[in-house]
């Protein structure tokens, strides 16, 4: 099931902030990914409630109404103040907002689609008398969570990666007093390393090390302080990456099955977007992709779990494929493709080429000025068409730092509409 599809209600449940891919220590980081909560609106149809730690602006929330059809008053938002690096959950209650969510939850077979299903976000289920989306029960959503953590670890992916039978970067799982050592070894081998915290994402964390970076230190190697003075960590060889792609999954009651792929955008590590479907110059890595994600799949149903997930690999220049990561969860591009694939429906667009991404331009704009700019150049999304430029994250805080979707029948039209907006946003940069 798509995440656009279904007729019981939804509690929509932005709860970036969670320990389920990075330790709730890292608030700077949560804090980051928590402003991107607003992109949860596009999910909300008739009678669904968004629980947001962010508040979504007024033009936002009309701008959305217009494109997906559902009234403002039918899908209404419930804005959670700050309160630190403390679960969504948790922030509900201090605020005193839960009697508020309950009274939305009401309704005959409600659900919870949390952004990370995660312990707290169970346990919030529970205090509201609803289920988990797609779980039956709460209970059977709680059998799944071990895997699901497990899964968003760097250690616990490798694991089940040889299991299924992934190729993998040669490497080694250590706690931290080890990795300097580890990083010595593997350097012996390779021009480069790269050091990955077991539970991070988005790039957080990670160090790429060549053999200069050792040559004559007298200090420790210096790592982020992620996972403590014992965490895990996973070195590996460094890749000459060429493509960072993706497979997007689904487990269901009925099965495992692939929902889309493509390639990521990445800078120094960090993921800046993504665009599918998967560029000529990596195609012909789908069918392996796919045979792996279905591996995991049937390992994470062995465990219980259903829902969406993601799997990463890098490309090398010669053209091989590396399994790098798993993302148990509603990644960074499950709310966009439901966005995408609700949009696009709206002409009979079955399956659009399209791209995320971020930019910042050379002054700020507010989201009127910036939608106003799109319409100029006559690229602003056409529900006629089913293509153009979405602004898919309200306007940020900064007014510079952009995040937008290009929908378009095939790549090469995503390419010239994000040539366009560039010029249209006055973009930062090539």
């Amino acid at each position: 099931m798509n995440e656009s599809d279904g007729v019981a209600p939804w509690v929509v449940f932005a709860n970036f902030l969670s320990d389920l891919a990075v330790d709730l220590d890292e608030g700077q980081a949560l804090a980051q990914w928590a402003l991107q909560a607003p992109r949860k609106a596009w999910l909300l149809r008739d009678g669904d409630v968004l629980v947001t730690p962010v508040p979504l602006s007024g033009e936002f929330r009309r701008y959305v109404s217009g494109l997906t059809g559902v009234p403002i008053e039918r899908a209404p938002v419930i804005e959670v103040p700050p309160a630190g690096s403390v679960p969504l959950a948790r922030a509900v209650r201090q605020a005193g907002l839960l009697g508020e969510v309950r009274a939305h939850a009401g309704r005959p077979g409600t659900a919870l689609l949390p952004t990370a299903m995660d312990a707290s976000a169970l346990a919030f289920a529970r205090d509201l008398g609803i289920t988990v989306h797609p779980y039956a029960t709460v209970d059977e959503a709680a059998v799944a969570l071990p895997a699901t953590m497990l899964l968003n670890t760097k250690a616990g992916f490798r694991h089940a990666a040889a299991q299924v039978g992934m190729r993998l970067p040669e490497g080694r799982v250590c706690r931290r007093p080890e990795v300097e050592e580890a990083v010595g070894r593997l350097l012996r081998q390779h021009e480069r390393v790269v050091v990955k915290p077991d539970r991070s994402a988005g790039g957080h964390g990670l160090r790429f090390l060549s053999r200069t970076d050792l040559r004559g230190r007298g200090a420790a190697l210096e790592l982020e302080p992620v996972g403590g003075a014992q965490g895990l960590w996973v070195v590996e060889e460094c890749l000459p990456v060429a493509e960072s792609v993706s497979i997007q999954m689904e487990n269901t009651a009925s099965g495992t099955r692939a929902l889309f792929s493509g390639a990521m955008r990445v800078e120094g590590g960090s993921f800046t977007g993504y665009a599918s479907p998967l560029p000529p110059s990596c195609a012909h890595v789908a069918g392996e992709l796919e045979e792996w994600g279905m591996g995991l799949g049937r390992h994470l149903a062995g465990h219980g779990y259903l829902g969406p997930f993601g799997l990463d690999a890098l490309v090398t220049s010669d053209g091989v494929s590396y399994a790098s990561e798993s993302n148990v969860r509603r990644t960074a591009t499950t709310t966009p493709h439901a966005m995408v694939t609700r949009l696009a429906a709206s002409c009979g667009l079955p399956r659009p080429a399209w791209a995320v991404s971020k930019r910042r331009t050379r002054r700020p704009l507010g989201f009127e000025e910036a939608l106003d700019r799109l319409r100029t150049h006559g690229i602003a999304f056409d529900p006629a068409r089913g293509e153009g430029v979405v602004l898919y994250a309200d306007a940020p805080a900064d007014g510079r730092s952009w995040r937008y979707a290009v929908i378009a029948r095939d790549q090469g039209d995503v390419g010239e509409q994000e040539a366009v907006l560039a010029r249209a946003m006055g973009f930062d940069g090539p």
